[in-house]
Parts: structure tokens; sequence; C-alpha cells
């Protein structure tokens, strides 16, 4: 068996809010309950430590109302961290994401500041595959530079965009880039071992779709759009052996479980507020893959 997510990254939820209406899954009349978001993000860090993985924990940029998110912060590829280009209201969070990355050794590669790119968030390594983004928060300009910096194999899709009354892609309001309800592609792809992962055929656009299921050496377990926009199933760590994910999404949980897999479910309410889970809450710094 090969084990990932051995070790990952992550911050604090000390200065999470929703203030900055960034993502389609934010704004509205709800308010965060910080304290209860806090301790959310220490039940996932208790969840990943029983699973085994080695958590490196620092203090969450000063703030930054998505600093918890340190899967935003970079995509890691052995010694090399490929920084992420992030919407206007998370670009103070980048220096800070560079220098704990620099202090621990990697070596930090950054790309041009016109191109958007989103970590990993929206880079998912897969054995020889990197399943990449695109359009709301990953430019495809990306790509080729990801398959420069990495080695791997680009599968390069496109998740389904919000579209507004009149049937037009939403633009976001503070960002200015358009949006969707899985604008990271970690909402709508899990990797649950190297040959296997967890998706929402509906997440995505036709052709997308297509590309993802003519993958033969690739086995998929179906999520349901419900589970997958209601409960975020999809945004979840794996170690290959042990999941640790929603506690509402049963059909994935079963689904899983028939897999082999131990599932661990966490429950969250106030970070999915910010249009993040338990995924976004940790940078893997090591995969044995």
């Amino acid at each position: 068996m090969h084990a990932i997510n051995t070790k990952v990254l992550m911050s604090g939820a000390e200065y999470f809010s929703d203030q900055d209406a960034i993502n389609a899954h934010m704004g509205g009349t709800t308010h965060v309950d910080l304290e209860k978001a806090i301790a959310e993000h220490a039940a996932i860090q208790r969840a990943f430590e029983e699973a085994g993985i080695e958590v490196i924990k620092v203090e969450a940029p000063a703030g930054c109302q998505d600093g918890v998110y340190t899967a935003n912060w970079a995509l890691i590829h052995g010694k090399k961290a490929l920084m992420a280009n992030l919407p206007n209201t998370r670009q103070s969070e980048e220096p800070y994401a560079e220098q704990v990355l620099r202090d621990m050794d990697y070596e930090i590669v950054k790309f041009p500041r016109e191109f958007r790119f989103s970590g990993q968030g929206d880079a998912l390594p897969c054995g020889k595959y990197l399943f990449t983004g695109t359009t709301y928060r990953t430019s495809p300009e990306m790509h080729p530079l990801l398959a420069h910096e990495t080695g791997l194999h680009i599968i390069n899709v496109q998740t389904v965009p919000q579209l507004d009354e009149n049937g037009k892609a939403v633009i976001n309001a503070v960002t200015g880039w358009p949006d969707s309800f899985f604008y990271d592609l970690d909402l709508a792809i899990a990797v649950i071992r190297p040959n296997l992962i967890a998706w929402c055929p509906d997440a995505f656009t036709p052709e997308s779709r297509a590309r993802i299921e003519t993958l033969s050496d690739i086995e998929k377990i179906e999520v349901n759009y419900e589970e997958a926009v209601k409960a975020s199933a999809c945004n979840l760590v794996s170690t290959g052996e042990t999941v640790v994910m929603s506690s509402r999404a049963p059909k994935l949980k079963a689904a899983l479980e028939q897999q082999g897999l131990h599932v661990t479910t966490v429950d969250i309410t106030e970070l999915m507020k910010g249009g993040g889970f338990i995924r976004c809450t940790s940078l893997t710094l090591s995969n044995n893959n």
C-alpha cells in the first residue's frame, strides 16, 4: 500500500471570517462562530494525527481571514514549493507562506503574477497524474508550467460555472474572477490512493467529465452532487488506508468503507462558511506514492 498525505502543514483559525465573500459559498446572512471554527480546526488536526499523519503547525498569518486554508499556499513536489498566486484579498498571505516554506528548506518556485494559481487546492497529484483545475482559480497558462516543474501528466479539467438567473456566468464581486461552487478542484475530486479517486461527475463540464472517465488506470468512486455541495464530501484527506472526511456524507463514507478503507468523520459547519473544508486546511508536505 502506497501511503499518501503522510505529513501536512496547518496554520490556525484565529483570524478566520467570511467578511470578504471571495467564492460562491460565502456571503448571505450567516455569521461565523469563531470559537467554534477554532474548535473544528483542532478536531481536524486530532483526526489527522490519529490517522498517522504528521502535522506541522504554524501560526496563522495575522489578520488573514483565509489563512486557515494552507492548501492554497503552494503545491509541494519533492523539495520544491510551487507558490500560489491568490485572489486580491488573500495576497497578504503569500509572503508569510513563502517564508514558512523557505524556513523548511523548500526551493521556492514563483510564477508570473498575471497567472492565477490556487496551489494544492486546484492541483491534485495522483500517481503519475496531476489533476489541475482551470478558469476559476488557475489560469490555463499554468498547466505547462506545472508539467515542467513536476514532470507529471496534467489532466486539465474544468468544473461547472456558477450561473445567474439569466444563465450567464457569475463574476465574483470581490475578486473579479469567474466563480463556481467548485472554484477549487479539491471540492470536486479527492485522491484516495494513487490509483483511486472519489469524484462528482455532475461537478464537471461534459468535456472534462469525459476526460476523467477515459482514465482507465484510475478507479473511480462517484460522489453525488448534493453531498459534494452541501457536505463538501470530496474535500477530504486520505492516507491510502484512513480517510478523514465530512460527517454529513453517508453515501461516500459507505463507498469508501466498501473499498476497505477506515473512515473517520469530523463535523464541520463554521469552516464551510469560508468555502473551505478538511482538505483546504492542510497542505501536503510529503507523499510516499
